[in-house]
């Protein structure tokens, strides 16, 4: 009958353990499908799209190699990405300290003691003992602790990804936003050398009385003139703080920044989203929130294996020459084996507590998990509507520019016809500086849509 009892007992046990040893697995009411739309039917999922541009190696995409000589600097010196680097460094001790557990305990304790009572001859003793503990891992005890562990680990690892990924593509918009900056510069400087000598020549012409020209039409040309002329400096002022902010990406101090020209950028014109389920692999920050919830998940189960018993068995040998009240020379050997269990019998409000806590924990990780999916999608869902609506604008913009140029042309062979106005000459510089400057940052736009995709699709992970 208690043979019974202790095997209904022993039973009981184990069967109620069995949520203790479970490995992580994604939750099966995780949503991965429909995560972002599909620009062309503007409300699927893309998929029947199985390649993705987020795996092309960043070298593939951005080719200047100027660029490329920063992106590396960056990756090597930026602040962001060293703490990473310790952080990933910091979760392996963890996990060494977890694999060391499963060994067992060596202790080497060595004693001596020397007395003497009422003068007498003194007496030696002394003990050369190793010591010897192991827990048995029969609950998960160690198991959990060293399964959380790994996925502490592994969360490190991905958020050192996500950082990189970061890095790049902050490195990438700066140099892009100067190689920007510097062709608004050189667009404006030489319509303000084309004012100027506008200027100079409807002075010339007003000097001269020829076509009816006025000092109001004069002082309307150096107007136009100045004002183009003002804005140089902002732009100047715009590509020095945007060097001096790419130089702390860098961690490194402000100064000059050697780049190539707008023109000469060549991106990637054709892209593949993947499908969403690739996001769960390829973005680094998505794998970082899930293995926060693998974490959790453990620390749960470390905490329910709290209310089951800890086995420890543990032992020691050694010599010693004391046996009692007598003292033997030589010393003797001695060995000793000792079984123990530990079964909490009054902490179970504690540990009721902790599991309450862990249980909740785990709770917020998957909400977590879930919210950085959902992030996931929507910023891809962007960052490809974007792109179709650069590449839109771009080609509506060469058609602007086209025919501002063109009413430039022929509003000044009108001017000097005597059948328009310098006010009209003016006014059609001005849109056709104002279309040129628009194209540059259209384009500018294109460029950096395309680095929003990339790490939006988690590219520039190693």
């Amino acid at each position: 009958m208690n043979k019974k009892i202790i095997y209904l007992i022993g039973t009981t046990i184990l069967m109620s353990s069995c949520q203790i040893y479970k490995t992580y697995k994604r939750p099966d009411d995780i949503k991965v499908a429909g995560l972002y739309r599909d620009i062309a039917s503007g409300n699927d999922t893309l998929a029947a799209d199985t390649a993705n541009f987020g795996n092309t190696p960043w070298k593939k995409v951005f080719t200047d190699p100027l660029l490329q000589s920063l992106i590396e600097e960056g990756l090597q010196n930026n602040a962001d990405v060293r703490t990473a680097a310790l952080k990933v460094k910091e979760a392996e001790a963890p996990l060494l300290t977890a694999k060391l557990a499963f060994a067992p305990s060596l202790t080497l304790s060595p004693q001596g003691t020397i007395s003497s009572f009422d003068h007498s001859a003194a007496t030696k003793t002394y003990s050369l003992p190793v010591t010897s503990s192991w827990q048995v891992d029969l609950f998960g005890q160690l198991l959990n602790p060293k399964r959380g562990a790994e996925a502490s680990l592994k969360q490190a690892k991905a958020f050192q990804q996500a950082v990189h990924s970061r890095i790049i593509a902050n490195v990438a918009n700066m140099y892009y936003t100067l190689l920007m900056l510097d062709r608004q510069l050189e667009i404006s400087k030489e319509t303000a050398d084309i004012l100027k000598r506008n200027t100079e020549t409807m002075q010339a012409m007003k000097d001269a009385a020829l076509y009816g020209t006025t000092a109001a039409a004069v002082e309307q040309s150096r107007t136009a003139y100045g004002q183009v002329l003002a804005s140089l400096p902002e732009i100047s002022r715009s590509i020095h703080e945007t060097e001096n902010s790419l130089c702390i990406l860098l961690s490194k101090s402000p100064q000059a920044i050697q780049r190539s020209v707008l023109e000469q950028q060549v991106l990637p014109a054709e892209f593949s989203a993947g499908v969403p389920i690739q996001l769960l692999s390829n973005r680094p920050d998505v794998k970082a929130a899930e293995m926060a919830f693998a974490y959790a998940f453990y620390n749960t189960n470390t905490a329910r294996a709290a209310f089951y018993p800890r086995i420890t068995l543990s032992g020691s040998a050694g010599w010693t020459n004391s046996a009692g009240g007598a003292i033997i020379n030589p010393a003797k050997f001695l060995a000793s084996a000792v079984g123990s269990i530990t079964q909490p019998l009054f902490d179970n409000g504690i540990n009721i507590a902790k599991l309450k806590i862990a249980k909740a924990q785990q709770e917020q990780a998957k909400i977590q998990f879930e919210q950085t999916l959902l992030n996931a999608g929507n910023e891809v869902s962007n960052a490809l509507y974007q792109y179709q609506t650069a590449t839109e604008k771009t080609n509506s913009r060469n058609i602007q520019v086209n025919s501002a140029k063109n009413a430039a042309d022929y509003t000044k062979d009108l001017f000097k016809l005597g059948t328009s106005t310098y006010l009209e000459v003016l006014s059609a510089e001005q849109s056709y500086l104002s279309a040129q400057l628009s194209e540059v940052s259209d384009t500018y736009d294109r460029m950096q849509a395309i680095i929003n995709l990339y790490q939006a699709l988690g590219g520039g992970r190693e």
